[in-house]
């Protein structure tokens, strides 16, 4: 996501934009000019609304992914694809069946993504004018993905948990701050944050594989970078897709331990809690083997394909609007 291919000094565009017989910033052609100290509060307002766009419209296909995971699913919560699943869960449960617990992922999803992207990008930058002199560094991209990584699961982890066991099958809790009052008066509130180390294990290298493949595209797609829609789409849909198939695993694993399917760790005699990404990796194939690891692969790419292609079009876009904006109103008192 490089705002310009070269460094760029913010006085020489200034310059260079009242040069052009005082017409304003015209689009498009000058996204690659816009300069790379961008502001944080830009990165964070783009990253909240691209995160909650991301976690929202797809929402239905995860509820899905969720329940396709089960381990030991109940015989009415067997599903042989994603259709499937929602024509099944709408006529059985209701048509807002499959975006329950969405209300608690778009609180979590806002303020989690504004500092991802914040953190990317100050990471990014900062690495790459050490390892490229400010060029586009791969190193620096799967890095920088992985310290904003750490950043976002700490606020999205209660999220998950709350929100992967009102997805469930026969999920026991009435609503939200139902789900809350009872996990935490039953497990401790440490039960918000048993996946973590989980959760960090999977999307540190998602997130890595995501940055690197998203910025490997725009190099082939749009190597100017220029604010161009399609190249953001397709460049997020891969990166999404690809990182989706290869932590398929973790992600299992991850399911397991938020929901602590009570079926599944009876028939192994599992008492109390699941805690432990060993634990949980010695579970799922104690109960399927390793094909128990890639269970809702299907449903976890296209659910990641275009959640991954909104989160990067509309961070794109926002943040090229809001810096557009930005440069017009720094340009407008300097004609006067």
């Amino acid at each position: 996501m490089e705002l310009s291919s070269e460094p760029v000094v913010v006085a020489l565009e200034m310059s260079q934009i009242e040069s052009k017989d005082d017409e304003p910033f015209d689009g498009v052609g000058d996204y690659e000019s816009l300069p790379p100290h961008v502001s944080v509060t830009t990165h964070m307002t783009a990253g909240a609304v691209a995160g909650i766009l991301e976690h929202t419209v797809m929402y239905p296909v995860d509820s899905v992914k969720t329940r396709m995971q089960s381990l030991q699913p109940d015989p009415n919560a067997q599903y042989r694809g994603v259709y499937e699943a929602l024509k099944r869960i709408i006529h059985t449960e209701g048509v807002f069946r499959p975006l329950r617990g969405l209300n608690i992922t778009m609180m979590g999803a806002g303020p989690a993504h504004a500092l991802y992207f914040a953190c990317y990008e100050r990471v990014k930058r900062s690495l790459s004018d050490i390892i490229q002199n400010g060029g586009n560094s791969h190193l620096a991209n799967g890095v920088a993905g992985s310290v904003a990584t750490v950043l976002h699961d700490a606020i999205m982890n209660p999220a998950e948990v709350i929100k992967q066991r009102m997805q469930m099958y026969n999920s026991p809790y009435r609503g939200l701050m139902d789900c809350i009052r009872t996990v935490t008066r039953t497990e401790g509130v440490g039960a918000f944050y048993r996946s973590y180390s989980t959760q960090l294990t999977m999307n540190i290298p998602f997130q890595a594989v995501h940055f690197i493949t998203y910025e490997l595209m725009q190099e082939q797609l749009n190597p100017h970078r220029h604010y161009h829609p399609g190249s953001h789409i397709v460049s997020g849909a891969a990166a999404g897709a690809i990182s989706a198939a290869i932590t398929t695993p973790l992600d299992v694993c991850k399911t397991l331990l938020n929901t602590q399917e009570n079926v599944a760790l009876s028939s192994v005699n599992i008492s109390g809690h699941l805690s432990g990404m060993v634990n949980a990796f010695r579970t799922v194939y104690r109960l399927g083997g390793l094909s128990a690891f890639f269970k809702g692969v299907q449903a976890r790419i296209i659910y990641q394909m275009p959640s991954t292609a909104i989160a990067w079009s509309v961070y794109e876009f926002f943040k090229y609007f809001m810096t557009k904006q930005q440069l017009e109103s720094e340009a407008g008192p300097r004609r006067m």
